[in-house]
């Protein structure tokens, strides 16, 4: 691009919005709103803005009204899925960004956004401004010149000429001629039968337009092919499809080039946008510029009073950094306070230890060598019980420098963290726990954390971290562990770092954590959040952290021979697929498969992707084409699954066995699942698929200590049961009480036969629709998990809520509650915060958006969450109480695993059926089914 030339940059925001939608994992803004979509537009227009800097940036939309091409042929596009509703409601908000940053959005009656686009362009090119369109609609392609190209925002890749003639060996100048043979199904462009991209090209580097094939059509030999051009051409095919596909250079709208010059934000209402949606570095930016331009207006008005800003000898002028600026209105000032001091000897440590035991809660904070809790040393530990103080104790440091050995503090660190009596807290306090309990320090008295304060505020929030919420609450910036110890293959040891610089991170911690705790706690009692707080989360950590440092022994052995039949099977799979395909490739290039799967084999495209538009090979899509008969499709599904199983757990959970403990540990994070249930990570192994003989065989590997059995208990369908109990359906009510298979009788129902007639593959629709149902699922994800149409949908959920009418009443309050209170609470009092303007005006339970959706599943979800959490800790105390021979090892969904010595087996199961049963009292019967084996997967009903 010349440097001196007017540039344009012309967004197809419609194409980008779709992009990011699919592009960027589900994001929430703190009311539950989508923004995922939301984020990547920001992103990118703040990249343009910012970075590019061109002279015009405007964004083109589609409207939602017919177009010529409609009245062309009435079945274009026809064949393109509904918008996910969970798309819809963020696209208010993306046109509130673009008038927020006083972007010109384009569009007009009648025509599409790319005929906008190709209007814009062709009269910016002939006015001699160069011109890039962001997008990667291969439409657009047409519109390509010499200083005209494409440009693929997330990719940052440019489509110009040398690029065209590399993906489709065509000019620019042909691109129209190439979509009109190839055709399109999702618009609905026919084509010409039996023409691919490759003979598209090959006709035209041929002969160099449609309009010289037909002219030449006798040089073609006799084939199916020239039979299909010859019709095409008769039958007016080639004609309509052309039409379809080029481009409108001539939409009457006006060209306002001299107000499209790039403008300021309208900072003001930039900043509301993006902190409403807690896009926190944008918001940021847009402070920033806020600043800027109160600075402008300041230097405005004191030359108009005759002031000069500063002096050219560099001398203060009225508003600098002496004085107040009124127009200076960015981040709020930081006012950190911090006294913070170090012990280095056992005499000082004496006279502070002396105060510390005194005190009724405390914060602390260790710092460790690494994170691996089983082997990592304790560089040094802060104590904090007072905001803007705290002191550090330094128990390794690097040579030559003084500090305490934890060996001669030992004892008295012991009596201090196992004395319940002196309260403790910290964020995310359970690391700490695990740290000093594998060197034989057993924290009592748990009192606090901020990071699941916080979460309890808002476990929709992008981040409970210490230093981002530091920032966000208390507006200040924490020392970034960074600059201790580096990072990538430079990183070093905490042991490494000098005292005084250990001293300020680690006592600034202790401090914040302190402050952290402080505040949130009193926002939880004006969530009436306090008893969940106190009575199931701060419990639960101890209940984890013993869980966590147990771990769970694996058959490695078994694990290896699991690897090499995985591995024998892959080698058979590819030959089979090859054999199949009539090709060698590779199987996991998903270039190559999509050359094999519509090129070759001329297998249906059902789907495009949202970043490229080209056929999807993803998994739902390889699914349906399994579905339709074909066998290539089905051995591809086969292979990604036992690659995936075999990379994920056969070969990664023998590399993650602890050399100390012969065990692996997984995390169970509090934080993370904004319906309060329990992740697990590193490994995560709650999502060992039991679908699959595959799967289930993975669990196999999971076994007892020696001489012991492994014992699993599991609810049963506690989610439905939660439903009958908040709904009081009475149909629902007395299938439970009556203890009939709810899956069954619903089947029953919805297919009209009685409940002896009702096979399997009917049982298999009812308990989709079952869940469906506690999801919120509309008729569209109805008709996708079950692979039938939308109307076939709609006649089961009808059929549902017809039998069971109170659900449908009780989902639609579900709904209006959290559009008049902002949250949905769980049983015990756990919420979960909803923006009101989220919900439409009536709910219509064929229809749910993500919102509505997920109020609906938040009250059942949480709710399980806590009777799940609430039976652990019952539980363990039984456990210790009667002493016995056994461990709880794994919290999987609704699921507990616990390893158990044979001759108590029978008196854990009792325990267990008893605690789980009673952990809350429901309307209907809790069942919980208990199996014993000498592995996970091995295992058989026991008896009370």
């Amino acid at each position: 691009m010349a440097n001196d030339l007017p540039n344009l940059y012309l967004v197809d925001t419609h194409a980008l919005i779709f992009q990011m939608f699919h592009a960027i994992p589900p994001m929430n803004a703190p009311d539950g709103r989508a923004t995922n979509a939301v984020f990547g537009v920001t992103r990118d227009l703040f990249y343009l803005y910012e970075q590019v800097k061109p002279t015009y940036l405007l964004c083109t939309f589609d409207r939602e009204e017919p177009t010529f091409r409609d009245e062309l042929e009435p079945s274009y596009k026809k064949n393109r899925p509904p918008t996910p509703p969970d798309l819809i409601g963020q696209v208010p908000l993306i046109q509130r960004l673009l008038v927020a940053m006083n972007l010109p959005v384009l569009s007009w009656p009648g025509f599409e956004a790319d005929d906008v686009i190709a209007t814009v362009a062709t009269a910016a090119h002939e006015r001699g401004i160069d011109v890039t369109i962001c997008t990667s609609d291969k439409d657009c392609r047409q519109l390509i010149r010499d200083d005209v190209r494409m440009y693929n925002l997330r990719k940052k890749t440019v489509m110009d000429r040398a690029a065209l003639a590399e993906d489709w060996g065509i000019t620019p100048e042909q691109v129209i001629d190439y979509q009109t043979l190839v055709g399109d199904s999702t618009d609905n462009i026919k084509g010409v039968p039996g023409i691919g991209a490759k003979t598209a090209t090959k006709l035209l580097q041929q002969f160099g337009s449609i309009a010289e094939l037909r002219k030449r059509l006798d040089e073609l030999k006799p084939s199916k092919q020239k039979e299909n051009l010859v019709a095409a051409f008769a039958d007016g095919t080639i004609e309509r499809s052309r039409e379809l596909v080029k481009l409108r250079t001539d939409v009457p709208m006006p060209l306002d080039w001299e107000n499209w010059h790039l403008k300021p934000w309208n900072t003001q209402e930039l900043l509301a946008l993006c902190e409403e949606l807690d896009f926190r570095t944008y918001a940021r930016k847009a402070r920033e510029a806020m600043t800027a331009q109160g600075k402008m207006k300041n230097n405005a008005l004191m030359e108009a009073i005759g002031v000069t800003p500063r002096a050219a000898d560099g001398q203060l002028g009225l508003f600098d950094a002496e004085e107040d600026n009124p127009f200076d209105i960015g981040l709020p000032e930081d006012t950190w306070k911090g006294n913070y001091t170090t012990i280095t000897t056992l005499d000082q440590w004496q006279a502070f230890f002396a105060e510390l035991q005194l005190q009724p809660r405390i914060a602390f904070d260790l710092e460790t060598t690494s994170l691996d809790y089983l082997t990592c040393q304790v560089v040094g530990i802060a104590f904090s019980w007072q905001s803007e103080t705290a002191t550090y104790v330094p128990t390794l440091a690097p040579e030559g420098e003084q500090c305490l050995a934890f060996s001669d503090i030992f004892a008295q660190l012991k009596a201090l963290f196992e004395n319940p009596v002196i309260r403790k807290t910290n964020h995310n306090i359970k690391f700490d726990q695990l740290v000093l309990a594998a060197n034989d320090i057993f924290l009592r008295g748990v009192d606090g954390d901020s990071m699941i304060a916080h979460y309890l505020i808002d476990s929709t929030a992008r981040t409970h971290n210490l230093d981002d919420l530091t920032l966000q609450a208390l507006h200040h910036k924490n020392i970034p562990i960074e600059s201790l110890i580096g990072k990538g293959k430079k990183q070093k040891s905490m042991a490494e770092v000098p005292i005084a610089q250990v001293s300020q991170y680690a006592a600034e911690d202790a401090d914040a954590a302190w402050r952290l705790t402080l505040l949130y706690e009193k926002k939880l009692i004006e969530n009436q959040a306090v008893s969940v707080y106190q009575e199931m989360e701060l419990p639960l950590i101890s209940v984890l952290a013993r869980m966590e440092a147990t771990g769970i022994c694996v058959d490695t052995a078994y694990l290896a021979k699991l690897s090499d039949s995985m591995q024998l099977r892959l080698e058979q799979l590819e030959e089979e697929i090859q054999t199949k395909a009539n090709r060698t490739f590779n199987v996991s290039s998903l270039k190559q498969l999509r050359e094999v799967l519509y090129d070759d084999l001329k297998l249906p495209v059902l789907k495009r992707t949202g970043l490229t538009n080209e056929a999807s090979t993803d998994q739902d899509t390889l699914e349906k084409l399994a579905a339709h008969g074909h066998e290539l499709p089905r051995l591809l599904i086969e292979h990604r699954q036992i690659s995936k199983l075999k990379g994920t757990y056969v070969d990664a959970l023998p590399k993650l066995v602890n050399p100390r403990s012969g065990r692996v540990h997984t995390s169970f994070n509090q934080t993370v699942a904004a319906t309060g249930r329990l992740s697990s990570s590193d490994p995560n192994l709650q999502n060992i698929p039991t679908r699959t003989d595959l799967g289930r065989e993975i669990r196999q590997a999971f076994i007892p200590q020696a001489g012991w059995v492994l014992l699993a208990a599991d609810y049963s369908q506690i989610e439905l049961r939660l439903l009958a109990h908040f709904s009081q359906d009475k149909n629902l009510l007395a299938a439970y009480q009556n203890g009939v298979d709810v899956h069954t009788q619903v089947a029953s129902e919805i297919f009209g036969v009685p409940l002896l007639e009702v096979t399997s593959d009917m049982r298999r629709v009812a308990k989709t629709v079952n869940f469906g149902i506690i999801y919120g699922m509309s008729a569209y994800g109805l008709a996708e998990r079950l692979h039938i149409t939308r109307k076939e949908a709609s006649k089961f959920i009808d059929s549902y809520f017809a039998r069971y009418p109170a659900v449908n009443q009780y989902q639609d309050n579900i709904i209006a509650r959290a559009k008049q209170d902002g949250f949905v609470s769980s049983i015990l009092g756990r919420r979960r915060r909803f923006e009101r303007t989220a919900f439409r005006g009536k709910p219509n339970y064929h229809s749910r958006n993500q919102a509505e959706r997920e109020a609906i599943n938040m009250e059942i979800q949480a709710s399980a969450a806590d009777l799940i959490k609430k039976a652990m800790l019952q539980i363990q105390d039984k456990l210790s109480q009667l002493q016995l021979q056994a461990n709880m090892l794994l919290s999987v969904h609704d699921e507990l695993v616990f390893e158990v010595h044979p001759t108590q087996q029978h008196q854990l199961a009792t325990m267990l059926r008893e605690e789980m049963c009673q952990a809350i009292q429901l309307t209907v019967p809790l069942e919980v089914d208990v199996q014993v084996g000498p592995n996970w997967l091995d295992t058989s009903e026991i008896s009370s």
